[in-house]
């Protein structure tokens, strides 16, 4: 096997794509998607988003430290595509891509309808790390569409259609091919 060096750079791929929906504190609303998210701890359930401090929605978590995490799918592809190429600046992007903001339960930003998942968050710190500011926050309240549950009431991803992005490129996730200690479980 023959491997290149290349320069240092993030390739942690693939990755969620996930579709942020924020409010500002004069009511404005926005959503914009964001590559650089991940789970931080389980107990308290936290959760991180790094965002450039020159996109329309950073001000809003800024002001409000508030935002939601909305998961994506296959058919939410297009909008999301849309939602990171266009600003909030200059158009309303719910409304251009048909995407429900419906109230949230713990926090002022709305969470996407359309979204299979939905994640309350709000900012616990604002560590600026370079050309992007990372958001660490704590998960309030998840909202789970009941139409991709299995009959035990476990969330069925496979049903959703999630997309991960890598490189410039969507993917849609593959069939499972195991579950959690699936290699020490006994036969």
């Amino acid at each position: 096997m023959s491997k290149q060096i290349w320069k240092p750079g993030n390739m942690l791929y693939p990755l969620p794509v996930v579709l942020v929906s924020v409010a500002g504190k004069d009511g404005e609303k926005n959503v914009f998607t964001v590559a650089w998210t991940g789970t931080v701890c389980s107990d308290p359930p936290m959760v991180s988003i790094s965002v450039r401090p020159q996109r329309y929605s950073y001000q809003m978590i800024k002001d409000t430290g508030e935002f939601v995490l909305n998961l994506t799918t296959e058919k939410l592809a297009y909008a999301t595509d849309f939602c990171g190429v266009r600003s909030g600046r200059d158009l309303d992007k719910f409304k251009e891509m048909h995407l429900t903001a419906m109230p949230s339960e713990q926090v002022a930003a709305p969470y996407i309808e359309e979204s299979p998942v939905n994640i309350e968050c709000r900012v616990t710190e604002c560590r600026e790390l370079g050309v992007h500011h990372m958001f660490l926050a704590e998960v309030l309240c998840v909202h789970a569409e009941e139409a991709y549950l299995d009959q035990n009431g476990k969330f069925d991803l496979s049903k959703a259609d999630p997309i991960v992005y890598s490189h410039g490129t969507y993917y849609t996730l593959g069939k499972p091919i195991g579950t959690f200690g699936y290699s020490v479980r006994k036969k």
